[in-house]
Parts: structure tokens; C-alpha cells; sequence
């Protein structure tokens, strides 16, 4: 059974740092998210003009970390656990954590863009996805079936079950849900109590309350679900090397549904393709 905690954003002790416990938070932890979000979501709505053939992925990682010197932000993954990176840049059949390098993108390449951005102690934690010139169908499909998969968990938020809605949904699209990874609680902490997971039997996902703040982020495969990671210890790929896309928001559930903190500014969920 799930433990849960009032935090008030005064705590800085109990707020910052990870519990077990299941953190409910007020009005003004919601407002510091909506601001951290909102400045996440500005910076991906950026990287759309970064993204076209023969740029390198250290472009966006450069951007990336400019935007957040120039807002007072700083990249949550730059030097987490040994990452060296300010966002994380998965192209083609790269699930997650893909290395902003030196490599290069071609026409048809499809390729998500992992931003975290703190701010003011709050974090606003969003991955889009961005194509390159004109992917074939078959990519431009599985955009939006990774989008619609997370609107569908996020669409669940108050009745639960998120898990269960997107792999109920992916699964009859005849596409895979990767079960390795998750969404989680955030907040003044990058990667908190509870785990969100993308699959899940009806009737058994965490029951969600009022002042929960989490992310929704479901990787989604044309092919199996089944994924590895590289000999860097952070590169995650699908093993029989199929299309993966992803995207995430952060919300926190309010007292009728949710509140996505993420959405771009500018309407653009996925550039290149019409949703």
C-alpha cells in the first residue's frame, strides 16, 4: 500500500530529497512547476528550427545549455550520475538517453529531444519528438501513436490506471510499449516517488490523489518492446532495432483531472508532423 505526505514547499528538507512516501503538494509548488514548464516546453518549442539534415545532435545540447543560462535554469541532467550532457537525443531505434554528439542527422530521420529544466528548485521534465525532412509513413505513424498513447494515460489520470490505458492503446495499434522504463514523481526532485508505468492490468496502477506531481512518458516500438543498453551504461535501443518514439509531459492531478505544466507555448507538439 502506497504512503502519502503533505509537503509544504517551505520544507525544503522533506521536498527535496526522494521518498518512498508519496509527496501531495499545494498551490504554490503547482505555480513553481507551471513556471518550470512552461520554460522547458519554450526551449523544446527552440529546438524544432535545430532539427534538419547534416546537423549534429551537439547542436541541440548546445542550445540547450545557452537557453538555460540566459533563464536562470539549470539542465538536470548535466552531470547526473556521471551524465555529461543537457538534454538527452535519441534518434531512429534509440529509445532513451541517447548522447547529444557529433553525429550527424539525415533526411527521415525521426529523433526525440529529453529537456529538463530547473528553475527556481522546480523541475520541468518533457521529451518531444522531431523528424528530419520526411520520414516514411511508417514513422510518421508511430509519432502519433507514442503522442496519443501519452494523451490516453494522461486522460486517465482521475479515473487511474494510466498504465493499463496506454498499453491498451499502443497494443492495438499493433505497436509495442517498452516496460524497462517509466514515468516518476517530480518535482524539487528530478526522479521521485511514484513510478508511473506504461502498462499495467486495469484496477491495480497507484491510487492518485489530489497534489501528486508526476510525469507521463510512454516509449513506444513498431516492433517488440524489448530494449538494451549500450556499452556507455546510458544508450537504450530496441533489440531487433525497430522505430522507438517518445513523448512526456509533467502534470500534477488536480481535484477533477490533471494539469499538464509542459504544453508548448506555441501549440507544437510534434514539428514536422500534423497530429
Amino acid at each position: 500500500m502506497n504512503t502519502y505526505i503533505h509537503v509544504p514547499v517551505a520544507s525544503k528538507a522533506q521536498s527535496a530529497r526522494r521518498t518512498e512516501a508519496i509527496k501531495l503538494y499545494g498551490p504554490d509548488a503547482f505555480e513553481g512547476m507551471r513556471r518550470a514548464g512552461a520554460l522547458t516546453a519554450k526551449c523544446l518549442d527552440g529546438i524544432a528550427g535545430l532539427v534538419r539534415d547534416g546537423a549534429a545532435l551537439e547542436q541541440i545540447d548546445t542550445y540547450v545549455r545557452d537557453f538555460a543560462a540566459a533563464n536562470d535554469a539549470t539542465p538536470a541532467t548535466l552531470g547526473y550520475k556521471g551524465y555529461q550532457f543537457a538534454c538527452c537525443t535519441s534518434v531512429n531505434h534509440v529509445v532513451c538517453h541517447g548522447f547529444p554528439n557529433a553525429k550527424k542527422l539525415r533526411d527521415g530521420d525521426i529523433v526525440n529531444v529529453d529537456v529538463t529544466l530547473i528553475h527556481d528548485g522546480w523541475h520541468g521534465d518533457s521529451s518531444r519528438m522531431y523528424v528530419v525532412g520526411k520520414p516514411k509513413r511508417a514513422a510518421e505513424r508511430l509519432i502519433r501513436i507514442a503522442h496519443e498513447a501519452m494523451m490516453q494515460g494522461i486522460n486517465a489520470v482521475r479515473p487511474g490506471d494510466i498504465g493499463h490505458a496506454i498499453q491498451t492503446y499502443a497494443q492495438a495499434e499493433r505497436c509495442s510499449v517498452v516496460r524497462d522504463f517509466c514515468g516518476h514523481g517530480i518535482g524539487q526532485v528530478f526522479h521521485d516517488s511514484p513510478d508511473i508505468l506504461n502498462f499495467g492490468t486495469a484496477g491495480t496502477g497507484p491510487e492518485l490523489r489530489e497534489g501528486m506531481i508526476f510525469t507521463v512518458e510512454p516509449m513506444v516500438n513498431l516492433g517488440r518492446g524489448d530494449v538494451k543498453i549500450l556499452a556507455d551504461d546510458w544508450t537504450v535501443v530496441t533489440r531487433d532495432r525497430s522505430l522507438s518514439a517518445q513523448f512526456e509531459h509533467s502534470i500534477g492531478v488536480t481535484s477533477d483531472g490533471c494539469e499538464i505544466f509542459t504544453l508548448s507555448p506555441t501549440g507544437l507538439h510534434a514539428p514536422g508532423v500534423e497530429l
